[in-house]
């Protein structure tokens, strides 16, 4: 079954650059990318040759982490189909495990793994230079090669059994929000680094413990076996092979026996976030309110203005003296107390779509949480991107646990008080299609601005004092600041989302008048 496996995936292999001329050209540009890439790896580890050792480490066990990662959300959420999905051998009656067997020893010849070959080959080289041993080297290499292997199939296997049709662009555009929030942050972190000829203590950290974990143990033996303790990492990295391997074996029997609803595909087509949201109420209000955040200007400018005025807020701060070090934290917290604000009266930007809701007796906890999923993406990418790169400003990565402390707090407070606030105090907004900048006259909606905003902050006043205190005197206080300010947060948001669930169940008639009158 191995051979006639093979066999297969050569044909295939071959058979990728068959076809009309716009396809083969985006198969060879692909090629010629995967080839450049590699070329860039094998000249700066020859470069890294006569580095030290402790330089050279923090490389191969970074890039080898971010590798490793990228092969499992590349393949869960990237919208590749697996060629040799076990599903496609049911019919054999061969056994879980030749199958698991046989497609996993078919995966060595894809262009994925080719390149990781070619990278672990490229580092180990590099150690070898080093004066790692050989037997260590081909060990190392041989298990981050199985690492990369078994997280793209158990990727693979797990996009199909839960994902199925789901891969669609709005699936891929939350991967693109997953890279901006991870490697974003880590871009900033490495930019702001001083090298001063060693490697920075912070990164010597985050390398010490990429080491152990399963992502770059196999990539850090080397490393380790020349500073002379590689042995925890072998010891990582052989148990992440072998629990991933059970896991793959696993995945392909579930697979094997599970049966996809005829048709599943088809009346999932086009649906867009409605194909990619849970099957649930709350699921289906998530889906309606990202088409609204995206699509609607009214929606748009808020999230314009939230930047732009924590921004502005800052020019007062430097016209009066205060030093710029300080002046750089400040943005942040503002934009994740306004974040968390502009949910305070979502519901009547529905307007007369409220009616959907109400006549299908909607949990009211469901209309909450759901209404919080467009503002709380756009929200994490805002503030993963901006705190590491304001705290880079500030000089000191000591504090980044408290702004995030203190960041969660104040965001997830606020959406937890709008929650509430949006169905006890609604108040009139331009009706769709008008001008997001035409206001109706109105007679309320000070109050519930001004109590969401207050209440956000009054809550958030332990996770306050113990990032003031983290930049003033104790730095130590920096990652009780963090666990005080998601703590809180949580707790908020919790106790809002059942609140405002509450009084929405209640008050569902109050509600429809209101946006049938305004």
């Amino acid at each position: 079954m191995v051979a006639h496996v093979l066999r297969l995936r050569i044909d295939l292999l071959i058979g990728a650059f068959r076809g009309d001329a716009r396809h083969v050209l985006t198969r060879v540009a692909g090629l010629g990318l995967l080839v450049a890439a590699l070329v860039a790896i094998f000249f700066g580890a020859a470069r890294l040759h006569h580095a030290d050792a402790a330089t050279a480490q923090a490389v191969t066990v970074v890039v080898g982490s971010a590798l490793a990662l990228g092969f499992f959300l590349g393949a869960l959420v990237g919208g590749f189909d697996d060629q040799l999905d076990p599903r496609r051998f049911a019919v054999f009656g061969t056994s879980p495990m030749r199958v698991a067997g046989a497609t996993f020893l078919a995966g060595v010849l894809s262009v994925p793994v080719l390149g990781v070959i070619a990278v672990a080959v490229a580092i180990g080289g590099l150690w070898r230079a080093q004066g790692a041993p050989l037997p260590i080297v081909v060990l190392a290499a041989v298990l981050a090669v199985l690492t990369c292997m078994l997280l793209a199939k158990i990727g693979l296997a797990i996009g199909g059994l839960l994902l199925r049709e789901r891969r669609s662009r709005e699936l891929s555009g939350l991967f693109l929000v997953m890279i901006v929030v991870v490697a974003v942050p880590v871009a900033i972190f490495f930019v702001s680094l001083e090298w001063d000829g060693a490697v920075p203590s912070a990164l010597a950290e985050a390398v010490r413990v990429l080491s152990l974990t399963p992502l770059g143990a196999a990539w850090a033996i080397p490393g380790g076996a020349v500073a002379g303790s590689s042995t925890a990492q072998i010891v990582v990295a052989v148990l992440t092979v072998l629990l991933l391997g059970a896991a793959w074996v696993a995945l392909v029997r579930l697979l094997l026996t599970t049966t996809e609803r005829p048709g599943a595909g088809r009346e999932r087509a086009g649906l867009g976030w409605f194909a990619l949201t849970p099957s649930t109420p709350g699921g289906g209000i998530a889906a309606r309110s990202l088409l609204y955040w995206l699509r609607d200007p009214r929606y748009i400018v808020n999230l314009v203005v939230v930047p732009v005025g924590a921004t502005l807020a800052i020019a007062p701060l430097l016209l009066v003296g205060v030093p710029i070090e300080y002046v750089a934290l400040v943005p942040a917290p503002l934009m994740a107390l306004f974040f968390g604000w502009l949910a305070h009266n979502d519901l009547a930007y529905d307007s007369t779509a409220l009616w959907m809701h109400v006549a299908s007796a909607v949990r009211g906890a469901s209309d909450r949480a759901g209404r919080l999923v467009p503002v709380a993406l756009v929200a994490l990418a805002a503030l993963a991107v901006s705190i590491p790169l304001l705290v880079s400003l500030h000089g000191r990565w000591v504090v980044l646990p408290a702004m995030v402390g203190v960041c969660a707090s104040l965001f997830l407070c606020g959406l937890g008080l709008s929650s509430v606030s949006s169905v006890v105090a609604p108040y009139a907004v331009s009706r769709p299609g008008d001008s997001p900048f035409q206001q109706p006259q109105r007679s309320g909606g000070g109050l519930s601005q001004g109590v969401v905003l207050l209440g956000a902050i009054v809550f958030s006043a332990p996770a306050l004092w113990l990032g003031w205190l983290t930049l003033t005197s104790d730095a130590a206080l920096a990652w009780a600041t963090l666990w005080t300010g998601v703590g809180i947060g949580l707790l908020v948001l919790l106790a809002g989302i059942l609140t405002g669930g509450a009084v929405f169940s209640r008050r569902g008639g109050r509600l429809m008048e209101f946006v049938e009158s305004t």
